[in-house]
């Protein structure tokens, strides 16, 4: 009998270190199971303005602007050239309006004198080799025949036709009286620009802006983020001033009694 209840108490002790280990076994299981599901939320419940795109997306881009800076230029080759997405033909370009600029400003050479003296030269050559061709025994040259396509000049013509109605119509609302803001801007502007011609001919402020094109695009581009939180803060500043001359100025001058007035 006494034997017997020793193998019981051993049986016992047995079945109650299996327990706790089974026990101890699904409590490490459960907390490592809880560990993961709380890495989980954190890992999911991080903002998504903290990623680049978020920081990019709360940027306000410059004059409200939603595409790319390549799509703005109209994404063509001209935007290819104002970008400098093939170097060889923008620096060509910029080269060229660069030796045009010199030949007329600089050297005090005229269009007309240039284009006179290229046809003169052209012509002469050409009928030099015709002519010629006969005795040292040569092909005379090939001169293409060159027709100009309408399509392109009815776009150009529509295009400008379209610019200019535009203009004419922003020139009307600004003289009508209905936007302040846009008539100082305006105002503003035509005042600088009668500044910068008088220091200048409309040649050199022709090249002036042909260089800038060449230049502020694709350094806008490649700090545009630097750039447009720069003229956002710059943006605000502007307003809040507006507002205090609005306040101290504009809100002083009489107005006539057409404004209550419903049309």
């Amino acid at each position: 009998m006494a034997e017997h209840g020793e193998e019981t108490k051993h049986t016992e002790s047995l079945m109650e270190k299996i327990s706790e280990k089974i026990h101890s076994h699904d409590s490490s299981s459960s907390s490592s199971s809880d560990s993961d599901n709380e890495k989980e939320v954190k890992h999911h419940s991080v903002p998504t303005s903290s990623s680049p795109k978020g920081v990019q997306s709360a940027i306000n881009r410059l004059f409200g602007r939603k595409k790319p800076v390549h799509h703005v230029f109209g994404g063509g080759k001209p935007a290819d050239v104002f970008l400098w997405r093939n170097k060889k033909i923008s620096a060509g370009v910029l080269g060229g309006a660069t030796v045009a600029w010199v030949l007329f400003e600089l050297l005090e050479y005229h269009l007309l004198t240039l284009v006179c003296h290229c046809a003169i030269l052209t012509l002469a050559v050409l009928f030099l080799w015709s002519n010629a061709s006969t005795f040292i025994q040569k092909s005379r040259p090939k001169i293409p025949e060159v027709h100009l396509p309408e399509d392109p000049f009815l776009q150009i013509a529509a295009g400008l036709r379209i610019e200019i109605n535009r203009v004419l119509a922003c020139l009307r609302e600004i003289a009508s009286g209905h936007d302040l803001k846009k008539f100082l801007a305006v105002i503003a502007g035509l005042w600088v620009l009668s500044i910068v011609g008088a220091w200048c001919n409309f040649l050199t402020l022709f090249y002036i802006v042909f260089v800038l094109l060449h230049t502020v695009p694709v350094l806008y581009e490649k700090y545009e983020d630097q750039v447009d939180t720069f003229a956002e803060k710059a943006m605000h500043e502007l307003k809040k001033q507006y507002v205090v001359f609005d306040e101290k100025v504009l809100s002083k001058i009489p107005r006539g009694p057409l404004k209550n007035k419903k049309l």
